[in-house]
């Protein structure tokens, strides 16, 4: 299963999170309106787990552009971009850079949403549904994602706590690969506590 950690901003947290094992990939947020926003490259940035780049709405040009300066090998859409946007910023960048779209669910309806992006995003990341960007630290109803029958691989976020480990675990779908963490692991905005992520590995790798 892939971790991803997500909102990193300050060099030392980053590499202490880096240290950790399992923590596959880690975010870094360049929104400017979220309190986890990157303005300047860190000191250090992650060598082990993979770099991804979290954009809302933004130019192709930027995105390609961070890509190039942070050494990006995904990129995760977390705005209204379309699958025509996704097609332009291919161009754009590496083919070997993934792209993630992040889908807001609440309903099965919303998985409806899926279907446009099909053969243009790499992955899937569903999130709760609410009225901000970068989502609201709450838990949708993972039932709802039994009714995905879409090809695409997919992880999930939203309000996930060091106490959701068995959960997590429980879940079972063909297509979900992974969960993305945040707020839930956080002492501040953009600082993790590594501790905690610590524990919720060890409980998520255990044997039953």
């Amino acid at each position: 299963m892939i971790v991803k950690v997500c909102g990193m901003r300050d060099a030392e947290n980053i590499r202490q999170v880096d240290e950790l094992r399992h923590v596959d990939w880690m975010g870094f947020i360049f929104f400017p309106r979220s309190p986890r926003h990157v303005s300047e490259v860190p000191t250090y940035l992650p060598q082990h787990s993979k770099r991804v780049g979290v954009f809302v709405n933004a130019p192709v040009e930027d995105i390609a552009s961070r890509v190039q300066t942070f050494g990006f090998q995904l990129v995760q859409l977390h705005g209204h971009e379309t699958p025509e946007f996704i097609l332009s910023l291919r161009t754009a960048i590496s083919n070997e850079v993934k792209i993630i779209k992040m889908i807001q669910i609440s309903s099965q309806e919303d998985l409806q949403k899926t279907q446009q992006y099909e053969g243009s995003a790499d992955y899937f990341l569903f999130e709760t549904k609410c009225d901000t960007y970068g989502g609201c630290g709450k838990q949708f109803d993972w039932s709802i994602l039994q009714n995905y029958h879409g090809t695409t691989p997919f992880l999930i976020t939203g309000g996930i706590k060091p106490s959701d480990a068995e959960k997590v675990k429980a879940f079972h779908h063909p297509r979900f690969i992974g969960i993305d963490l945040n707020s839930g692991f956080e002492t501040a905005p953009a600082l993790k506590d590594v501790e905690r992520i610590k524990d919720f590995l060890q409980t998520l790798n255990s044997k039953p």
